[in-house]
């Protein structure tokens, strides 16, 4: 049998039976109702927008107040400017100077029928018209209807209209854009809006380009610089170019539509460019309220 070590035969000094006085407990919730504002506090300071909710963060902090909830990823649009509709005097007045500067302006693509000026617009996305009038004599030369760009190989076309730029998409779009030509329309080129715009990759602009130039029905072609100009010259403050163009259908008579497209093309190429506009020497500026303009010449 094992004997007891000296220590474990050792007696133990007896327990006192006096009960100990115990702590004092919080009232339950009342500890987590004392924080929850500080955490909220900090927790709104660390995820609040720069800027958004400084003020209201600081004053929780400092009050201990919980500050309220935003929503997350939701931000208020600005309010759209509205401007109000240009006199009609002042109208009658840009469209006669532009018209006295330009009196015979027309689209800057050389075309000898409908199609050809379908698939110079087309080429001309992202790309100037003097870079698309060297690439298209060839191109009309290979494919001298809409069955034969229907019908091309991808690849050839491709290589014509690489110089103009995503290549690709725009051979994609002429091949299938002649395909439905040869397929709805017999070959020959629509004449109507509806029409054109049901044929793939052809929009309002493209239409309207059409249609005015080669069909001489009149339409608003809204490209980069009619958007800009008429929203400086106070015809419109929208910026879809869509929205802008039946915004200057209501102001502009329907006769002038095809020729005052091309007086505001080439109005902002020469004078009311992007940057800095030649204010200075604009034959518009009694009638041009500048609206955005910060900077100019």
């Amino acid at each position: 049998m094992a004997r007891k070590s000296p220590r474990s035969r050792r007696e133990s000094p007896p327990r006192s039976r006096v009960p100990k006085a115990r702590r004092a407990r919080p009232t339950p919730g009342r500890a987590r109702d004392q924080a929850r504002p500080r955490a909220a506090a900090r927790g709104a300071a660390r995820h609040a927008p720069k800027g958004a909710r400084a003020g209201a963060v600081a004053d929780a902090a400092r009050t201990g107040a919980r500050p309220a909830r935003l929503t997350k990823g939701v931000r208020r649009r600005p309010a759209r400017r509205r401007i109000t509709p240009p006199a009609p005097e002042r109208v009658a007045a840009i469209v006669e100077i532009l018209e006295r500067l330009d009196p015979e302006a027309t689209t800057a693509l050389r075309f000898e029928d409908p199609l050809q000026l379908l698939i110079a617009t087309i080429l001309s996305a992202q790309c100037t018209d003097q870079r698309v009038n060297q690439v298209t004599p060839g191109l009309f030369r290979r494919y001298p209807d809409a069955r034969a760009f229907a019908e091309s190989d991808r690849a050839e076309l491709e290589a014509l209209v690489r110089p103009t730029g995503f290549f690709r998409n725009k051979s994609r779009a002429i091949q299938s854009c002649c395909a439905d030509i040869v397929a709805r329309h017999g070959g020959r080129v629509p004449r109507t809006m509806e029409e054109l715009t049901a044929l793939h990759g052809v929009g309002r602009k493209t239409a309207n380009v059409v249609l005015g130039n080669a069909f001489g029905i009149p339409g608003l072609v809204v490209d980069t610089h009619v958007g800009r100009v008429s929203r400086r010259l106070g015809l419109t403050a929208e910026t879809d170019p869509v929205k802008v163009e039946f915004a200057l259908m209501e102001v502009i008579p329907r006769e002038r539509w095809t020729r005052f497209s091309h007086w505001l093309i080439l109005h902002g190429r020469r004078v009311c460019v992007a940057r800095r506009p030649r204010c200075s020497i604009c034959p518009l500026a009694l009638h041009c309220p500048r609206v955005g303009v910060t900077a100019h010449r």
